[in-house]
């Protein structure tokens, strides 16, 4: 099977095509008990792209992620309804190497007795710490690449922190860095923000501001307008399973395109390029 990095362009009978794209969805359907919870018609997300998918609780936007990522599998059809990085069927050992998660859900798992460096260091062997079989060179060698994650997502000097003594804010981006180790070129950020107070929000979103500066592919899955980041020039809303928008954000991130997704009087306000939101009681 080729690489991914081998997928990226075709070839024509006129020379190299453009690049496929980063993803591909089409008629992407996943169905349980007979009920369809989620439909994709046409869903192209580019290289580099910064992507918001935007939606209240039960709109399908959890479905979306385990799509993409494989975790769910959406209907048999003649047309492989998702396409990654022009692989019509990845492995799922393709799919994680390429396409890293951060998910709140996911915060419980690293809440153990270990450095903050040896849960980053686990991304690259795909185990919580590190291996008891690895040797102290090979160690000490993760150890430092995971220092090194730390610090661009802003933990200079947590490296020996037990993972039990840091804030909620501080271990998400302990998860952001461990994402990064397996050197994935595309993010799914799943309600990144969730359960954070303001500091650790600024923080997070500062540190998906820098990844998306720097070319990496990101789909943030959220229902915070606040977490639309400023390098996210496109927005998909969701909607009781299916698209209910796809566009850029200028059109989509509206009063009254926000109360229609949401179902509720809402105000958006737009500060430059920040956005936030207000409801009447």
């Amino acid at each position: 099977m080729a690489s991914f990095s081998q997928t990226k362009r075709g070839k024509g009978a006129d020379g190299p095509s453009a690049p496929a794209p980063f993803l591909s969805v089409r008629d992407a359907r996943v169905v349980r008990d007979g009920r369809t919870i989620l439909f994709i018609p046409d869903l192209q997300i580019a290289e580099g792209e910064a992507l918001a998918v935007l939606g209240p609780n039960g709109a399908g936007k959890s479905t979306f992620v385990n799509l993409i990522t494989r975790q769910v599998l959406a209907l048999h059809a003649s047309v492989p309804p998702v396409v990654l990085r022009g692989q019509a069927r990845p492995l799922l050992s393709e799919v994680r190497r390429t396409l890293g998660v951060v998910s709140a859900s996911m915060q419980d798992e690293v809440a153990v007795g270990l450095p903050a460096a040896d849960v980053v260091a686990g991304g690259f062997e795909g185990t919580l710490g590190l291996p008891l079989r690895m040797s102290v060179t090979e160690r000490n060698r993760r150890r430092e690449a995971a220092e090194a994650l730390l610090a661009q997502v802003g933990l200079q000097g947590f490296a020996a922190r037990d993972m039990r003594t840091l804030s909620t804010g501080q271990a998400r981006r302990v998860l952001l860095a461990r994402a990064l180790a397996g050197g994935p070129e595309g993010l799914v950020l799943d309600e990144p923000c969730a359960g954070l107070d303001p500091e650790g929000m600024h923080a997070m979103r500062g540190a998906m501001r820098r990844l998306a500066r720097q070319g990496m592919t990101l789909v943030l899955v959220t229902h915070f307008i606040e977490d639309v980041i400023p390098e996210v020039r496109r927005v998909v809303m969701l909607r009781d399973g299916a698209v209910f928008a796809d566009g850029p954000k200028e059109r989509l991130l509206t009063s009254a395109k926000m109360s229609e997704l949401f179902g509720i009087p809402m105000t958006v306000h737009q500060h430059e390029e920040r956005y936030s939101l207000s409801t009447a009681y």
